[in-house]
């Protein structure tokens, strides 16, 4: 089973260089990274020409915006399955992806997810959110719940038969299209139940609250143009589900930018 990694990056050279040595030090070797670069103005793409594997892709040139460039990624992605690793994040673990192959063989779904860490900008070894998935049901979806994004895995196959990322969202693209496989289609998945990211914070929808507030309003959109009803209370669910995965004393400090 082929792996694709997706990558997008834009002047991220301070922390591309970690995305890509994790992705270089996984065990399991029929990986395939795909790197798809904004045309970026600092040193990105000297680190990308410099660690970059020679089986890997890379392309550099503008785009219109993160979710066009995984689009532009998995078009270019030859793997069985497709994840996603932002230029912020690195892998928990060297084994990750063979845990992940295994799980998906084990289980025999067509999608996986598991758990992940928000970490310190600065210390990726400060934890200020556990995000725990727990177990796949569907109708958890109405009650606020998702899986993490960077956690995700789905065969190219998906992608190819519901469609790509809907580019009309700013924020909340991922969320849409696991909505869209996992509720709407009733996509098969399964849980495994290990951090396998590291994810540092202020993402372009977690890094404040109005950016959070945007989200959500996305999130709203995200189920009225898959004629789906969620229930009265799922999209103020969602963002309060989340409230006990925060490490308070790292979060405080965080926002004091100490950490």
């Amino acid at each position: 089973m082929k792996v694709s990694i997706i990558t997008v990056t834009y002047n991220s050279y301070e922390t591309l260089l970690d995305t890509i040595e994790s992705v270089n030090s996984q065990d399991y070797k029929n990986i395939e990274h795909v790197i798809v670069d904004g045309a970026s103005t600092d040193k990105t793409a000297i680190a990308i020409k410099k660690y970059l594997p020679p089986h890997a892709i890379f392309v550099s040139e503008p785009d219109e915006g993160l979710y066009h460039a995984l689009n532009k990624g998995i078009s270019m992605a030859s793997g069985d399955v497709i994840g996603v690793l932002h230029a912020d994040d690195i892998y928990a673990n060297q084994k990750v992806i063979s845990k992940v192959v295994q799980k998906l063989k084990t289980a025999q779904t067509d999608t996986l997810y598991a758990d992940l860490h928000y970490v310190s900008k600065k210390n990726p070894n400060r934890i200020i959110r556990n995000w725990k998935s727990g177990n796949f049901k569907r109708d958890k979806f109405l009650n606020g719940w998702m899986p993490p994004h960077p956690t995700f895995f789905a065969r190219k196959t998906l992608f190819d038969k519901y469609g790509l990322y809907d580019t009309n969202f700013k924020r909340a693209s991922d969320y849409e299209l696991m909505l869209r496989f996992l509720f709407k289609h009733e996509v098969s998945s399964c849980y495994l139940p290990e951090t396998i990211i590291k994810m540092r914070v202020g993402g372009i929808s977690n890094g404040n609250v109005p950016a959070r507030i945007k989200a959500n309003m996305e999130d709203r959109l995200a189920w009225k143009i898959n004629n789906l009803k969620p229930r009265f209370l799922t999209l103020y669910l969602k963002p309060l589900s989340k409230l006990h995965q925060f490490q308070f004393s790292e979060y405080l400090l965080m926002k004091a930018r100490i950490i």
